[in-house]
């Protein structure tokens, strides 16, 4: 077997991720991270596997995203006006 381990907690999901572990929370809670919920006090755990398909999941719908929202330079304000020299 590999050196990483099957299942993570969410706190190792959230280093990963480089984010808190309230935020891995709530992916897992509103269903955008598949995860289990194990032992007497409910711990939950990500397969790393899942955690691996939603980064590529996440890397999909970010492309998506920009193709249809594309990133546009702000033009260039007009030079402001001079007054006439009359």
């Amino acid at each position: 077997m590999s050196g990483t381990p099957r299942f993570l907690t969410l706190a190792d999901v959230a280093e990963v991720l480089n984010t808190s572990s309230a935020q891995v929370y709530a992916l897992v809670r509103r269903g955008e991270l598949p995860a289990i919920k194990i032992g007497g006090r409910g711990q939950w755990r990500v397969e790393a596997s899942v955690l691996e398909k939603f980064i590529d999941d996440m890397y999909s719908q970010t492309k998506a995203f920009v193709a249809d929202h594309p990133f546009v330079e702000a033009e260039s304000p007009a030079p402001a006006a001079t007054p006439d020299a009359s």
